[in-house]
């Protein structure tokens, strides 16, 4: 697509969520659909947006049903939005939210729209259950057989082991291993001490516990099935209790722990994009703009400790195009999926020997590491996939907002070898 515009600032102006849940806790009984219609009922309800038509709404959830196939149209049909409004669904693992955020931004830039909502959500306590291959086949074949006979022989081939249903994994397709195992890879492959991880997890639930006590989360959350607070948190922790947990990957040498990893989760949030002249209309403050932002993948099949560190590759391009350096900032937001991914990722920044493998020649130095998820992040609230973009997001035009100017930098890293980073300022 071809524009003569020249692009226009996207204005973050709103946020919601709803409290993330540890997976068969509150929301055991609560979809999809339930928990991302509730985030945008907050939304419209926060920045009276009841009947209005936007100019879309996308976002997604990793782990859906078949029948949720238009999910985000339904979410939206669910609330006191113009049923006008329309949706998209798109999916990208862990980089949804950040993603759909990118997608609306872009739209809002090019002056296709004037205003939309990114978001994401997901449930891993509500997840569909999966037949057996051999069943699913013997049940095709009997609804194409034209006669009784016909249907009443497909049945009969059914064996008692072929009734075992599948529970959906979230392994890596391409090599077996699950997140945190390529993660336990990752952590060794670089020196990652069980100590370092403990510590920075410990960090991250004080950090939320003391944003909650001083009221940062009031305005950006809204009250569901009994919860007002993400129920991860643990603000009695300490570094002994972290270190009395079991290695949960690799049980014999392991450094990752059910303390130093995010637990399954479940939740969802959004996130309110315009142009300047849509909230500056409806007397609404821009929060931050959006201004930069990049999507990497890696090769992580051969190089198994590379799943999660496309990142890499991520911000150094966008520093690059937005001819700023890592040191350039007032925040930063690492989505930490685990102490140990942020901690790699960290260290290969800092260190030019450990950036040539990615084919870059310098290092991007350290960061202050007291502006680093001030008020924690993924360790704490936990994380339910497609719903971290836009809790980050939000959480950094907050503080932006809050400071009255500045620059912050996001990287969220996701399955399949893939990662994302944004640039917001104020």
């Amino acid at each position: 697509m071809q524009t003569d515009k020249q692009a226009r600032k996207v204005a973050i102006v709103g946020y919601n969520r709803i409290p993330f849940a540890r997976h068969n806790s509150s929301y055991a009984n609560a979809s999809n659909q339930d928990m991302m219609t509730a985030a945008l009922n907050g939304l419209i309800e926060r920045y009276h947006l009841q009947g209005q038509l936007l100019g879309e709404v996308a976002g997604g959830a990793v782990i859906k049903h078949s029948r949720e196939f238009n999910l985000m149209r339904e979410c939206v049909l669910g609330t006191s939005l113009d049923p006008a409004t329309p949706a998209c669904d798109l999916q990208q693992a862990c980089d949804t939210g950040i993603e759909a955020t990118i997608y609306i931004a872009n739209k809002i830039a090019l002056g296709q729209i004037e205003v939309g909502i990114s978001g994401g959500t997901d449930s891993t306590s509500n997840v569909p259950v999966v037949i057996s291959e051999p069943l699913r086949k013997i049940l095709l074949n009997a609804r194409r057989a034209k006669s009784f006979g016909s249907k009443l022989s497909q049945f009969l081939k059914i064996r008692f082991k072929d009734l075992k249903p599948e529970a959906p994994g979230i392994d890596e397709p391409r090599t077996g291993l699950s997140m945190g195992g390529h993660t336990e890879i990752t952590a060794q492959y670089y020196g990652i001490t069980r100590e370092e991880q403990d510590q920075f997890a410990l960090q991250s639930h004080q950090k939320m516990a003391k944003a909650y006590e001083n009221g940062f989360f009031a305005d950006m959350l809204t009250p569901y099935l009994g919860l007002d607070r993400d129920n991860n948190m643990r603000k009695d922790t300490s570094m002994e209790k972290l270190a009395k947990l079991k290695p949960a990957f690799d049980k014999v040498k392991g450094t990752l722990t059910a303390g130093n990893s995010t637990p399954f989760t479940d939740g969802a949030s959004c996130v309110l994009l315009a142009s300047e002249a849509w909230a500056r209309d409806r007397n609404l403050p821009v929060l931050a703009y959006v201004t930069h932002a990049e999507v990497a993948a890696i090769e992580y099949i051969k190089q198994k400790q590379n799943l999660l560190l496309a990142p890499v590759y991520a911000s150094t391009r966008m520093l690059k195009k937005a001819e700023l350096s890592l040191q350039d900032f007032d925040y930063y937001e690492i989505h930490e999926a685990f102490a140990a991914q942020v901690l790699a990722t960290l260290k290969i920044w800092e260190s030019a020997e450990l950036m040539k493998p990615f084919g870059f020649d310098k290092a991007l130095g350290s960061i202050d590491r007291s502006k680093l998820n001030v008020n924690g992040s993924s360790l704490a609230a936990a994380h339910p996939f497609a719903a971290t973009g836009g809790r980050i997001i939000a959480t950094m035009a907050k503080l932006l907002y809050q400071k009255g100017s500045g620059r912050g930098f996001i990287s969220i890293c996701a399955a399949g070898g893939q990662g994302a980073t944004m640039i917001i300022e104020k």
